[in-house]
């Protein structure tokens, strides 16, 4: 066996291995798939007998009655269980699903974010959404329908050689070339199938990449050059499911020709056994014949089905080769921490830090600094100079190669990551807002947190009266990436949001570099209040905001080249001195 099949075999069986949390439901599918597997092929049989009994010979016609009402009930009965089937199959397949996928999106919570920076979140919704879908199939369409397919087989070739096995022999002559031509089909759709996943990838990617990004394709005029591109991904996504079409349109007319030849070899073999014999012996024939007809109707559907569920079972496992390669990510975890309740008052120690995110390229360098418990400390520097990477890093989005960072004598990577999380509150310069009402971009979905603390807050920060001016005030819907509101405004909701969170550590990331005036003046008074009695880090872009900071801390290639207040700082005449002149002299000139 080759290596691809024992791993098919392996992903196959670890799906298998979620059906155990749903014994009931996978018994019951069982059940139904035995049940028609017998009562199928054994209506031939009856229907034959008969005609053989009951029209040839001419016997008690009531009996003939009796007899169709019992093949009408099977056909009820089939229906029935058909119904049954195909309703526990596909609730089988929908709660394992359901688990997978909460396990997925689950797991990729905890990963650390260079695993986002790395991989494209259109193949991420691809693992989630797509991929879970296909597998879907191997459990409803799949799994028990081959299953069933495969004892409807055994079942109807075990009818007919127990009613006439030389005639068996006939019409099982093609057989062999059937089941040649399976597996030759098989290992195309398998090729189709890697090569359609790979192109439903690249599709989803490059459509959620672009529509996100829409108004910088439009600003540089980009349209018909992005279209041509999506036009080639398009042209590929399309190649590959022509391959898988291309694939079945040749093997089901060779089942069809198969099929067709069987019954012509059943006619022959009741051609020749006629020779020499009387009317009456011929129509003796006859029920055997029109059962055996059926059959060969019932031996070739599971076949060419067989081949059908095969390719479901195939793509499915194809799918689940990423969803389980994504699943078994444990580098990327970085939750090891079990301290779930530090105690956040207290100093926050950086001690010879060492950062790069690619080898050695350190984008910190020996990074030592100490910040008091309820201090203002403010990072300053030229773009890349580190300063977001020390919030990154404290809020654990990144992990250091060296060094040590201590809350307290605590250290950091001990702290449970929620513990860390719930006690840091951090307002980005890109403030990300969700497709829902302002109260839920505000509370992100805690119940805890009421519409009264929400109002407070907001009036805190100065952003209430905007609010109330919205259709619906605080149950309004912002739209996606909150597009509706202005760049200020999302600012003044992710302060509401750090404040109803009521953080111990309070971290601004150029919290105020893109907003206007009017904005900035609320957001300072504001920032007054939510620095007032607690550890407070601002990253600043505009160096007049940070006067009252107790320490600023100037950075520069990831080393600290200065630390103190304003007023010592601009006595150096050194780093800071010339950062804020040239600040000031290109303020003035505009």
């Amino acid at each position: 066996m080759s290596e691809k099949a024992s791993i098919n075999i392996s992903i196959f069986k670890r799906l298998i291995g979620h059906v155990k949390s749903y014994k009931t439901l996978f018994f019951v599918a069982v059940f139904c798939t035995l049940s028609l597997a017998v009562l199928g092929p054994l209506r031939p049989m009856l229907i034959g007998e008969m005609v053989n009994k009951y029209i040839v010979q001419g016997q008690d016609g009531e009996l003939l009655l009796f007899w169709s009402g019992i093949v009408a009930a099977m056909l009820l009965g089939e229906a029935a269980l058909q119904f049954a089937n195909s309703y526990f199959s596909n609730l089988l397949a929908q709660s394992v699903i359901n688990d997978i996928r909460q396990k997925l999106f689950g797991h990729m919570l905890s990963f650390r974010m260079r695993y986002f920076d790395k991989t494209p979140i259109g193949s991420l919704v691809t693992r989630v959404v797509s991929d879970l879908e296909a597998i879907t199939e191997v459990f409803s369409a799949g799994l028990m329908e081959i299953a069933g397919d495969l004892l409807s087989l055994i079942a109807v070739i075990s009818m007919m050689l127990a009613t006439n096995w030389q005639l068996t022999l006939m019409t099982v002559v093609p057989i062999p070339l059937l089941i040649l031509a399976t597996r030759i089909f098989a290992r195309a759709m398998r090729s189709s199938f890697q090569l359609e996943r790979v192109q439903v990838n690249k599709l989803n990617t490059f459509v959620q990449e672009h529509l996100t990004g829409m108004a910088v394709v439009q600003l540089f005029n980009r349209q018909e050059r992005e279209f041509d591109e999506f036009k080639e991904i398009n042209k590929g996504h399309r190649q590959a499911h022509i391959n898988a079409v291309w694939a079945n349109s040749i093997f089901f007319p060779v089942v069809e020709l198969l099929s067709s030849l069987s019954i012509a070899l059943l006619l022959v073999w009741g051609a020749l056994k006629a020779e020499g014999k009387t009317d009456a012996e011929i129509k003796l024939m006859y029920g055997q014949i029109i059962s055996f007809t059926l059959w060969v109707q019932m031996l070739y559907r599971p076949i060419r089905q067989l081949a059908d569920k095969f390719n479901i079972l195939q793509r499915g496992t194809v799918r689940a080769e990423r969803v389980f390669e994504t699943l078994d990510l444990m580098e990327d975890v970085q939750d090891t921490g079990t301290i779930k309740n530090c105690d956040f008052d207290q100093s926050i120690s950086f001690e010879n830090v060492f950062f790069a995110y690619e080898d050695e390229n350190w984008v910190l360098k020996d990074f030592s600094l100490k910040i008091n418990r309820g201090e203002t400390v403010a990072f300053v520097g030229a773009t890349g100079a580190g300063k977001s990477t020390v919030i990154n890093l404290l809020g654990r989005f990144y992990e250091y190669q060296k060094g040590e960072i201590f809350i307290g004598s605590t250290n950091l990577k001990a702290i449970q990551l929620a513990n860390l999380r719930k006690n840091i509150a951090v307002v980005l310069q890109d403030v990300f807002l969700f497709s829902d009402t302002v109260h839920n971009n505000i509370t992100l979905g805690d119940p805890e947190i009421s519409r009264e603390q929400v109002i407070a807050a907001a009036k805190e920060v100065g952003a209430h009266d905007f609010i109330e001016r919205l259709p619906g005030g605080y149950d309004y819907q912002i739209g996606e990436r909150g597009g509706v509101l202005s760049v200020g405004q999302r600012q003044l909701l992710a302060f509401i949001r750090a404040s109803v969170y009521n953080p111990h550590v309070l971290i601004l990331d150029e919290a105020t570099s893109s907003i206007d005036s009017e904005s900035e003046e609320m957001i300072q008074r504001a920032t007054a209040k939510l620095t007032e009695g607690r550890t407070s880090i601002v990253i600043a872009h505009r160096l007049s905001t940070i006067h009252s900071a107790d320490k600023i801390v100037v950075i520069d290639k990831g080393e600290i080249k200065e630390i103190g207040s304003h007023t010592e700082l601009m006595n150096l005449k050194g780093y800071y001195h010339n950062l804020y002149q040239k600040q000031f002299n290109e303020e003035n000139e505009v």
